[in-house]
């Protein structure tokens, strides 16, 4: 049997999982992170704890898929935009300013 692929994000997304899994009540930016997040490992040959923690969070806040996609189509609709990000989230980080 091959052994599992780690995905390159997996130790940033670890964090984020952890910090999501015992929130009681989600923020927007919550829900948009957990749909982002299942969006990123659905396909992925590997990342199974990942996964697993990812239908934890949906279960913990009695949500489907289905449900969560919804919501995060109507946040976007509100236009929404991420508050807590830093610069080296968005796009590649890259710095060509010199």
């Amino acid at each position: 049997m091959e052994e599992e692929q780690s995905h390159p994000l997996h130790n940033t997304d670890k964090e984020l999982i952890d910090a999501m899994i015992i929130k009681e009540n989600p923020s927007d930016n919550d829900y948009i992170n957990l749909a982002r997040l299942i969006n990123r490992y659905n396909n992925f040959p590997g990342e199974t704890e990942l996964k697993k923690d990812l239908i934890k969070i949906l279960n913990f806040w009695k949500i489907s898929n289905e449900e969560l996609f919804a919501k995060t189509r109507f946040i976007w609709s509100k236009n929404f935009r991420p508050s807590d990000t830093t610069k080296d989230m968005i796009g590649s980080g890259f710095d060509t300013s010199n």
